[in-house]
């Protein structure tokens, strides 16, 4: 039986745009220290992606996401998966997103050191597959920076 974890995902997602969220979400962890996105909006045209950051991002700073993502797809890396105990996973990740009724089994989805976190989403196999990841807008407004992205174009 597949665990019942949801972080803030629906199963239902565009396998492309939701490895290419968790390319990003890794990415602006590493960066910038404020954690995953705290609201996303996944759809198979564009994703919107809101997360705490102290100041509005740069055309410099975007500009270098989107570069970095698109080499992460270049590389064609593997996405893995593997089931883990919430006992396991606590000692990782994040849990506050995992819903009550969750079993005792997570899910965490890897994309080669680039990205690791729980997941119920669907993927790619490999990142050669996302195709090619633009950002299209970002506003910055009260400490929440948005970014706004497409595949493809």
């Amino acid at each position: 039986m597949e665990p019942q974890l949801i972080n803030g995902h629906n199963k239902q997602e565009y396998p492309p745009m939701h490895s290419a969220e968790h390319l990003l979400n890794g990415e602006m962890a590493r960066r910038y220290g404020q954690g995953r996105a705290f609201s996303a909006h996944v759809e198979r045209k564009k994703t919107k992606l809101d997360y705490h950051l102290h100041q509005q991002l740069t055309e410099e700073e975007l500009k270098s996401l989107e570069d970095y993502i698109n080499g992460v797809v270049r590389a064609d890396v593997e996405i893995t998966e593997e089931y883990i105990s919430q006992a396991e996973a606590m000692k990782s990740f994040d849990m506050s997103r995992l819903p009550e009724e969750a079993t005792d089994t997570v899910r965490v989805v890897s994309i080669g050191d680039y990205d690791r976190c729980l997941c119920a989403g669907t993927h790619v196999k490999r990142t050669g597959e996302i195709g090619h990841f633009r950002i299209t807008s970002s506003r910055w407004q009260d400490g929440v920076q948005r970014i706004v992205f497409k595949l493809g174009e």
